[in-house]
């Protein structure tokens, strides 16, 4: 089973940024426990702070993986883009944030991805990512 990982911009620092709203882990440092969790998964990881890049990954990974969880971060309220990527795609689409995008500013309320998505987790922590692979491991 192939799984991906793409993180839009920003999420590189978590550990670092807004400790209060992300959390005190760095990414990198999940997701190797991830993938010491689930070692049969062919689980990768992408991140980038360029929407063309997202949208290329997408692309890359939409007809071959059997699962794509996506946090395109900020992208996620403005990248009509990236919406469009995900609902072009075969692969399904787990929609995830770590942040209760709902309980911050009021242009989060609003994700082009989310229509196209077959599922959205928010507000769980990194635990978000955690629960869509477990989704994908148990369909």
């Amino acid at each position: 089973m192939k799984i991906i990982i793409i993180n839009g911009p920003n999420l590189n620092l978590l550990g670092k940024r807004e400790p209060d709203v992300y959390g005190n882990q760095d990414f990198e440092s999940y997701f190797n426990m991830l993938k010491q969790q689930h070692p049969t998964i062919d689980l990768s990881y992408f991140q980038s702070n360029i929407e063309g890049e997202l949208i290329n990954k997408i692309q890359e990974c939409g007809f071959e993986y059997e699962g794509i969880i996506l946090n395109a971060a900020a992208y996620t309220h403005t990248s009509i883009g990236i919406g469009d990527a995900v609902k072009a795609v075969t692969t399904p689409v787990i929609e995830v944030h770590i942040s209760n995008t709902f309980s911050r500013e009021s242009f989060r309320h609003q994700s082009y991805i989310s229509p196209h998505a077959k599922g959205v987790i928010i507000g769980l922590g990194l635990k978000s990512y955690e629960l869509a692979l477990y989704h994908f491991l148990n369909q």
